[in-house]
């Protein structure tokens, strides 16, 4: 019995069953998982996590910094974050003091060096961000972040940015 033809030219690209390709839940989850990917792959590259990124983007605000609410906001495991902060602070990034109202707490702040770094880590972020909004302009990138900051706070609140309502379910 011979082998099947092939019949797919080389540059043919798999695709996707209709029903996969309309689906924005389908393609948001998918595209979520191919971004998420490279962005680890770009910012261990360049010597970071996206944790480290997450936790000195908490800190840049500047309305969390004790580290069970750092803990609570990236939905870390406070044990994983004493473990991240251990390192960032060996780094020079941040800087970790006993909250003198309640001596059992650390407020952890972000320092000149830790500023610099999560400038440089957006940079990455953003660069990435270009390259996969690249097909489209100003107004539909706006419009689009407005739509996925509105599905993400219906779908878990805890996603919407601070100064903006949570949609009520």
């Amino acid at each position: 019995m011979s082998p099947l033809p092939d019949t797919a030219p080389e540059t043919a690209r798999p695709c996707l069953p209709k029903a996969l390709a309309e689906s924005p839940v389908f393609l948001l989850g998918r595209l979520g998982f191919e971004l998420k990917r490279r962005a680890y792959e770009e910012l261990e590259a360049a010597g970071a996590s996206l944790w480290d990124y997450g936790v000195l983007a908490v800190l840049a605000e500047g309305t969390c910094g004790a580290q069970s609410s750092i803990a609570d906001r990236l939905r870390l495991d406070r044990s994983q974050l004493v473990g991240l902060l251990d390192g960032l602070e060996e780094r020079g990034l941040v800087e970790r003091r006993r909250d003198p109202e309640d001596r059992r707490r650390h407020a952890v702040s972000l320092t000149p060096k830790g500023a610099e770094e999560l400038t440089r880590l957006r940079a990455i972020v953003e660069a990435l961000e270009d390259e996969v909004l690249a097909p489209l302009d100003s107004e539909e990138r706006a419009e689009l972040g407005r739509l996925l900051r509105c599905v993400a706070s219906r779908a878990n609140g805890r996603s919407a940015p601070r100064d903006e309502p949570v949609a009520v379910r």
